[in-house]
């Protein structure tokens, strides 16, 4: 794949199947390229789960704008090749390229009211609201369902959440390279949320990031090969990292 030098300088990009978490939805509608979020400015994954990047990603793009929403609303992020979408028409790895099997996962951390546009990413502690992992009847993975829908991914902010200022992170993490040690790849951006309705869950497990994933974790370092070859995880059920539920309002 070649990239050309305006590109090149205007987004610093690797010539890689990778993708960036860029715009999110709420009920559809689409809030605007990079509003809101915590983005990087290439899309380069996350290799090491001990890095603050593991939150947010490296550091890029930060919004201090707050998307007001309601729990019980449908959420989506979009997830695209390069800032924009395909890196150029016709793009075969846009979203992302087809081999990055993996689950996508969205979670939620409480930051003071009012403070969601400027809370610090760490010493947070985080809960998991949705995720899509693999389906051991259809032999797909969330990346397979991401890519299917041109890279949005959809969920509904369970009706339970409490009122109050929240910072949204939703991770994909492409395992076709996972079988060794820091192979596994983690695509991560952090939505700016203000978060109304009736709700009063308060989460009784929690986890940090950095903390929560360890680099030699059975779904981190894992080979997702089948004994022929294909990334079906040999049929097996995959649990995505972090030994936590998604909460059941």
């Amino acid at each position: 794949m070649k990239l050309s030098l305006t590109t090149t300088l205007a987004f610093g990009l690797s010539a890689q199947a990778h993708c960036i978490f860029q715009k999110l939805s709420v009920n559809g509608k689409d809030q605007g390229s990079l509003v809101g979020l915590r983005a990087p400015r290439d899309n380069n994954p996350v290799y090491d789960v001990t890095s603050n990047d593991i939150i947010c990603q490296k550091p890029g793009s930060t919004s201090t704008q707050v998307i007001s929403v309601a729990a019980g609303d449908k959420l989506g992020a979009w997830f695209q090749h390069v800032i924009g979408g395909a890196q150029f028409q016709g793009d075969p790895d846009n979203p992302i390229a087809k081999s990055h099997k993996g689950p996508v996962t969205a979670w939620l951390a409480k930051v003071a009211d009012g403070a969601a546009g400027t809370a610090q990413k760490t010493g947070l502690e985080w809960f998991k609201v949705w995720e899509d992992t693999f389906d051991t009847g259809s032999r797909k993975w969330g990346v397979d369902n991401l890519i299917s829908k041109n890279g949005w991914v959809e969920f509904t902010l369970p009706t339970c959440v409490a009122p109050g200022d929240y910072l949204l992170r939703v991770e994909v993490l492409a395992l076709h390279s996972a079988k060794t040690r820091m192979g596994a790849q983690f695509y991560t951006s952090c939505a700016n949320l203000r978060v109304s309705g009736s709700g009063s869950f308060t989460p009784s497990t929690t986890v940090s990031f950095p903390g929560a994933y360890r680099q030699g974790d059975p779904s981190i370092l894992v080979n997702i090969y089948g004994p022929m070859g294909q990334p079906d995880n040999g049929g097996k059920a995959y649990n995505a990292p972090g030994n936590i539920p998604v909460i059941q309002c």
